[in-house]
């Protein structure tokens, strides 16, 4: 049955053809990512609902908050997940499967570690973040569930998806993850409206995310231990069995820029909000919304290129050089195309989409122009993923740390309070597309760089 199942992995990886074996990693990624995206968005939409401007902005203050839990996945998921499918191109299973198992013991051991942190630093991590007199209180107990409560079970959900897709079971990761976003989105009503009391109903969504999270974290271990024969790869080692001190520092070496560049990632949306929570909480109710809509396309890039990584990182590994440029080029070509159909929609349906979420008028108005302008840089964004996930793949975190930094804390940030600066709130909304078209230059100088000293002489 392994072997059965280590044939099934290199057609994937190495004898499919490059558009199919793309969109077999890719479609389940995708759609698990926009099950995320949506449970993430039902929490604003239902707490929309209630047209409390306050609320919603409670709520927004503590998406970069949750997003950190998502980057601390990514210390081992990515981490161990791409050096796996490098070592499976090394053939080297045994290997992997320790890499495996000290993947999951960190990916448990950090979220308890900033479960206890936030708990501990509540308050005065609600003000850094710019939480008011009026939504202080709604900020913390969202945070307590979802953070507090929750940042096991949502940090060991996302490691597990990186780990099993890296051995081409990405139905299986994308499944998980699919899951626990239908699952929340079925119990975000029903916690929100019927369980809870009126006025409380932020505490209600963040009830059901966290037990959508504990569900969802189940399914994965119920489907690793269906796994362990026909995956060996998949099975827990005993945690004094470390790897090579080799294979630890290659983890650590993708793992902590991986998980650095998404904290980044947050971080800017943390500067977005409390420079913007400086004017109205309208105007952070409404850039709230705008930040969780953009995310669509956004998240939908980031599916294809953590389905493109495994098989990246296998060729690579494995010296079929051919076969890993034409992934790169087909999944690159492929990303810039969903790009460009989500500005034409949502340059159109800009104001539709915002009044999904809240009625207020206000609200919807200042989001509509928010969004117009941060979707125009899409494209842009995406390319600056693709190239980070692409030195992932080829296990050169120092590469995709580069890139992190100079996106997000030389030009980002930056240009955040530069045009907010020079012209206020809307110099807020514009700073992306301004900060990503330098991005972007330096991404392909970087790769163009590392493709003329470490790619073109590699042996096929």
């Amino acid at each position: 049955m392994a072997a059965t199942h280590s044939i099934h992995n290199t057609e994937i990886f190495a004898e499919m053809p490059v558009p199919q074996a793309v969109r077999t990693m890719a479609i389940p990624t995708i759609i698990s990512q926009l099950i995320v995206l949506i449970y993430n968005m039902a929490d604003t939409f239902f707490i929309g609902k209630t047209n409390n401007p306050i609320m919603v902005s409670a709520a927004s203050l503590i998406l970069p908050l949750f997003n950190i839990t998502l980057s601390l996945s990514g210390l081992a998921g990515v981490g161990g997940g791409a050096l796996i499918s490098r070592l499976l191109g090394q053939d080297r299973p045994e290997e992997a499967r320790k890499v495996y198992s000290f993947s999951v013991y960190l990916g448990i051991a950090v979220a308890a570690f900033f479960s206890l942190a936030t708990l501990l630093f509540m308050d005065p991590l609600m003000r850094l973040l710019g939480a008011s007199e009026g939504n202080f209180a709604y900020a913390r107990g969202y945070a307590f569930f979802v953070i507090v409560c929750g940042a096991v079970p949502t940090v060991l959900s996302n490691t597990l998806s990186n780990l099993i897709r890296s051995v081409g079971e990405s139905r299986i990761a994308g499944f998980g993850i699919t899951l626990g976003g239908v699952i929340n989105i079925v119990l975000d009503p029903l916690f929100m409206f019927v369980l809870f009391p009126e006025g409380h109903e932020i505490y209600g969504a963040g009830a059901a995310t966290f037990l959508s999270n504990c569900i969802a974290c189940g399914y994965f271990v119920i489907a690793l231990l269906h796994l362990r024969s026909s995956q060996p790869v998949l099975r827990l080692s005993a945690p004094q069995l470390f790897p090579e001190r080799k294979s630890l520092a290659a983890i650590f070496t993708v793992g902590v820029p991986s998980a650095v560049v998404t904290f980044l990632f947050d971080l800017d949306y943390i500067v977005i909000d409390k420079l913007m929570s400086g004017y109205t909480d309208v105007a952070l109710a409404a850039v709230g919304i705008v930040l969780k809509a953009e995310r669509l396309p956004l998240n939908i890039g980031i599916g294809i290129c953590q389905g493109m990584v495994p098989i990246v990182a296998y060729n690579y590994s494995a010296g079929n050089l051919p076969r890993m440029n034409e992934t790169r080029r087909y999944s690159l070509r492929l990303g810039l195309l969903c790009a460009a159909v989500s500005i034409v929609l949502y340059e159109v349906f800009a104001a539709q989409i915002m009044g999904i979420f809240i009625r207020d008028v206000e609200t919807v108005t200042m989001g509509t122009g928010f969004l117009r302008a941060r979707v125009l840089a899409t494209p842009l964004m995406f390319l600056s993923f693709f190239h980070v996930h692409l030195f992932n793949g080829f296990g050169r975190g120092g590469y995709a740390l580069f890139l992190g930094i100079v996106r997000w804390l030389v030009f980002n940030i930056p240009m955040l309070f530069l045009l907010n600066k020079l012209f206020g709130m809307y110099g807020i909304v514009w700073s992306q597309l301004a900060a990503d078209i330098l991005t972007v230059l330096v991404s392909f100088a970087t790769y163009r760089y590392y493709e003329s000293r470490h790619i073109a002489g590699k042996a096929v």
